[in-house]
This record gives C-alpha cells, structure tokens and sequence, in this order.
C-alpha cells in the first residue's frame, strides 16, 4: 500500500523542508512539494513535522523472566507511542541474553509483536559474571547488534581487554556500563550536598569516571572502537572529549534525565527519581548538555528501566534503580534541548535517530529517497502534561509525571506501516 505523507515539514539532515513524502511498500519513493494523492492513503501533516524514526539504543524490555515490569509486547508498544520505530535491548534478563537462544527468542518474539523492531545486545560474559566471554559469534549469528556489560561492571580488566578484542573480530562494539562497585559501596544517589542533606548515602562522580577513563585507555591502545554508556557527569564528558580530541574512537551516550534534571529532585524521597548512575548537580547537568552541543555525547537514549509498583513503593534505599522513559523522550529532549534554544531539530534528530544507526550499523536514521519508511510524525506546537498512568509501558516510574512538555507524537510508522496510533 502506498502512504502519502501531505504537507508536512520534514526534518533532514542538513535542516528542514516543508514536503510532501510517498511511502511505496517500506521504502520512500518519493518526496516533492506536490505530489498527488490518487490511490494513496493519505496522512496530513500540515503543521506537524516528520522525522526520521526514533532509534533508542538502550533499553530494558525485561523479557524473558521479568515480565511483571515489562514484556517485549508492552515495551514495543510504548516505543512506537514514543516515536520510536527501534530499540536495542540490554541483556540483563533472566536467563541472561548471554547465548544465540536467547537472542533469537528475543527476535521471534518481537516479529510475532510486529510493532517496532528490536534489536537484541548480548552480554559480555556468561551470566553477566564478569569472568568467562560469552559465546559473542554466535550471538551475532544470531541477531545480536552489539554487546554489553548494562547494569554490571566487568571489573576485570583483562576480561574486558579480551572482549574488546573478540568482538571488534566480529565487527560488534562493547556498550560500557561504567560503575566501579567498590567507590559506589551502597550508594543510591549522587554524592554532595543533597545526599547529605537527605541523609541518602551518595555515589561519587569518581567511579563512574574511572571506568570511563579505563576503556578508553583499552580503545587507545588496542585501536578499537568503544562506546560509553548513560553519561552523567562533567569530568565524564571531559575525559570522552580530550579522547576524542586525541583520535581515540570512542562514541557515549546520555538520557534525558541528566540534562533535564538535578539532584534536588531527590529531596521529595521519591523513589522515581532513583536511577543509575544517579542525577547529578547543575554543573553536570550543563556540561551535558554541552556535550550534546560540541558531539562529545553522540546520541541520546532513555535507558528505559521499567518496573512494577512493589519495586518503587518501598523506602528509597532498598527501591529498584530506574526510570521508564521510552514514552517520554522526545518531547522531553524537545521541550528542553530544542524549544529553549539549545540545539536545533535536525541536531537533536542526528542525536536520537541518525547517529544511533551509525554506532551500530542499524539501517535507519534519516528521510531520503530510497530509504526505508521509519518515520515519526509529531506536533512540535501541541503542549500537553506527562501522564504516567496513562503509559503503554507497565512501567509508571518517571520523575517526569505531572511535568509540561512539547512535541506530541502523531504517527509512527515502521517499514512503511502505521504502527502508532494503535
């Protein structure tokens, strides 16, 4: 079936165009200012703009073993509510993704979703233990699009030296989990003043950035690309930026959650606003930011980490570690990046579609003829307030509920077919 999307303005890599744009099966076929709409299905898009379809890099879809706060089902479906047409699963479930029958679980099982697509990340080692490389050729073989470490360190260093190794062989990237466990020793926010203020035991910037220094230096000296995770702190963002600056090929992420929020939040004792790594101050906060500007952080991601209500209604230091964002990241990221000045809509596309595609090699990321037909459809004018409850995610655990933003998803569609609005 052929879609033609009328009247909208599309945004492109080197700026934004007001256009018409023809879908024939799952590719563009064509984009003009007139094109006619005989024997189209026809979606208008006058005043809305339309996007390359998101690709959200890192996610926790929780299937298979921990379906009670969230199944491949309900996570793709909050990914197209959210404008995103992929997502890169994390490992971390239960059996680890660690081997190619969990992999191609993960791929079957969201080929019978039929939603967004979903691309599966393997784990470093078996079991996520840190000690022995998991079976990464296969994996790969498998579907696999890269390997991580989310959520567990490997502190090993000659583990990780060797991952880097076998799985560069196989043309796949470590996804680095920075966090030495030992500096964090328990604790569940930043380290600073609101930590003492709140008497909530604080995690210093220090074991993230030493686990960020050291896979550089592993990327440096073996000559092997490398990406970081979640960013969260200034002296993080400085030590990617002098690598980069020195040829290091090293590529980082951060989420919405570090550019769009402090440590104060943490003072409600809210235990939404428990993540890892932790929300850091204002001077993080802006170095972000910054990061995002200059392209020391590459892409942004949301980490979506949902969980059910008996893993937040408890007291903040024994509650689960995260934040459900898939839903929300957009408009978010445009409320905060965009609408106040701070980087343009085709700079803040680059960060959420096209330069996710290229860290991993994903076919996407950006509105060209012959390219295949990922799109988002938004209404960057309509300003509407964050809902958890109403999330397709099982997942309710936002900081965001309640909060005012702009850029509200329209469509999206994936291969050419309207997956959202259900």
């Amino acid at each position: 079936m052929k879609i033609l999307i009328k009247g909208g303005t599309l945004v492109l890599k080197d700026g934004e165009q007001r256009a018409d744009l023809l879908i024939n099966g799952t590719k563009i076929e064509k984009i003009s200012k007139q094109i006619s709409a005989d024997g189209c299905k026809v979606i208008n898009a006058e005043g809305k703009h339309v996007l390359p379809g998101l690709i959200d890099m890192h996610v926790h879809l929780r299937e298979p073993g921990f379906e009670g706060k969230e199944d491949i089902e309900s996570g793709c479906r909050a990914a197209v509510a959210g404008g995103v047409t992929q997502v890169c699963c994390m490992p971390n479930t239960n059996p680890v993704c660690d081997n190619a029958v969990v992999v191609s679980y993960i791929k079957n099982r969201a080929k019978e979703v039929n939603l967004c697509k979903v691309n599966p990340i393997g784990a470093i080692t078996k079991g996520e233990q840190g000690e022995s490389l998991a079976d990464i050729g296969k994996m790969k073989s498998a579907g696999a699009v890269a390997i991580s470490d989310d959520g567990k360190t490997v502190a090993n260093s000659h583990v990780m030296r060797l991952a880097m190794e076998y799985a560069n062989d196989f043309n796949l990237k470590c996804l680095c989990h920075c966090e030495d466990a030992s500096l964090v020793d328990g604790g569940v926010v930043n380290e600073g003043y609101n930590s003492t203020l709140t008497g909530l035991k604080g995690s210093p910037r220090a074991a993230e950035d030493i686990i960020i220094a050291r896979e550089i230096a592993l990327s440096e000296s073996l000559n092997i690309p490398v990406h970081i995770c979640h960013v969260s702190t200034y002296s993080g963002v400085e030590i990617i930026r002098s690598a980069k600056s020195r040829g290091v090929k090293v590529t980082a992420e951060t989420c919405p959650h570090y550019f769009a929020l402090t440590d104060d939040i943490i003072t409600s004792y809210d235990t939404n606003t428990k993540v890892n790594p932790p929300v850091r101050e204002e001077k993080d906060r802006l170095a972000i930011i910054e990061g995002l500007k200059d392209g020391t952080l590459d892409c942004i991601v949301t980490d979506h980490a949902p969980h059910s209500l008996k893993d937040k209604q408890v007291e903040y230091n024994l509650a689960a570690f995260g934040i459900s964002g898939i839903e929300t990241s957009f408009a978010v990221s445009y409320t905060y990046l965009v609408k106040s000045g701070k980087m343009t809509l085709s700079e803040l596309s680059e960060k959420l579609s096209l330069a996710p595609a290229q860290i991993l090699g994903l076919d996407g990321g950006e509105i060209r003829e012959g390219a295949i037909a990922d799109l988002t459809v938004a209404d960057l004018s309509k300003k509407y307030k964050i809902d958890s409850a109403k999330f397709y995610s099982k997942g309710k655990n936002t900081p965001f509920n309640g909060d005012e933003v702009y850029g509200k998803i329209e469509y999206t569609l994936v291969n050419g077919e309207i997956k959202f609005p259900f």
